[in-house]
């Protein structure tokens, strides 16, 4: 047996126990924001001052948990492949990747200001 028969073997849950309702993947796109209680519009921008030259797009506007933001920073860094961090009620992604974080908010379900 290869590792493929093993993996297609192996069942996604122990007998008995059903996928948690809660989970994020129940989460349905575009009500995201109404799960975690963001109520305004975030803003997307570019910036270039004190950071030796590199660009990077910082989001805010959050009025969410600082749990929250990490988590989202989190996903952003994730699915674009890029480095960045998450401080003071805000996001921060290396680069210029103002239209491609517009674009994942909006498929979270935020309201996004660009």
């Amino acid at each position: 047996m290869d590792w493929k028969d093993a993996l297609a073997s192996l069942s996604g849950l122990p007998e008995g126990e059903t996928p948690d309702a809660t989970s994020e993947d129940s989460i349905v796109p575009g009500n995201r924001s109404e799960v975690t209680g963001q109520k305004s519009p975030l803003h997307v921008l570019i910036e270039k001052k004190g950071r030796g030259g590199k660009t990077a797009t910082i989001v805010e506007g959050f009025d969410i948990s600082d749990d929250e933001i990490d988590e989202i920073a989190r996903t952003l860094r994730k699915k674009l492949g890029t480095g960045g961090s998450s401080r003071g009620g805000e996001i921060l992604i290396q680069g210029d990747r103002k239209p491609d974080v517009i674009r994942i908010l909006r498929e979270m379900g935020f309201k996004v200001k660009g």
